[in-house]
């Protein structure tokens, strides 16, 4: 996959981004598409369900997940007085599956899995909106590989031709002395 690229749901651009050959997709440029805007990622963050969501994705997917302050994490949601940021969270129990960027093309991306999940919280619509997005442009990279794939095919092929024949013409005697 390219390194940056952005498709439409609903009338909202968002960017997709791989980074280790995983793909992160936007959740800043998702909730753009909401009169609360991103203000709504800090409130799906201190959902008690989202944290144990993310707590059971990254014990999955992250051998460095620190599990013991997730449990710190996991008690304190649901108190009114409960603040996570996705920094914090990040920090905190050395999370994977969420990057924040600073700066011009900054904002909060998240692995597929979780962006679908915060999809999901936004807007059942959406999310489903989303992932026939992503299906879409995940089988348009898959159709372009394989051209790519199948071109250097042909090419390795006439190239054996032309090697093979000139190994023939050019390095084997004809005749072999003893």
């Amino acid at each position: 996959m390219p390194k940056n690229q952005k498709i439409t749901v609903k009338g909202s651009e968002i960017s997709v981004f791989a980074q280790n050959e995983i793909d992160f997709i936007s959740l800043t440029d998702k909730s753009g598409g909401f009169k609360e805007g991103s203000s709504l990622i800090g409130k799906w963050i201190t959902n008690k369900n989202t944290l144990e969501y993310l707590g059971t994705w990254e014990k999955i997917n992250n051998p460095n997940f620190n599990y013991p302050e997730f449990g710190v994490i996991e008690q304190d949601a649901g108190v009114n007085r409960f603040i996570m940021s996705v920094g914090q969270w990040i920090t905190r129990t050395q999370a994977k599956g969420m990057i924040v960027k600073a700066g011009r093309y900054g904002g909060t991306y998240a692995h597929k899995d979780i962006a679908f999940h915060f999809a999901m919280w936004l807007s059942p619509e959406f999310q489903i909106y989303l992932v026939n997005e992503f299906q879409r442009l995940k089988e348009d990279e898959n159709s372009r590989l394989k051209l790519n794939w199948d071109f250097q095919r042909t090419l390795s092929n006439v190239n054996y031709h032309i090697h093979t024949d000139a190994i023939k013409e050019n390095l084997i005697p004809e005749k072999v002395s003893l």
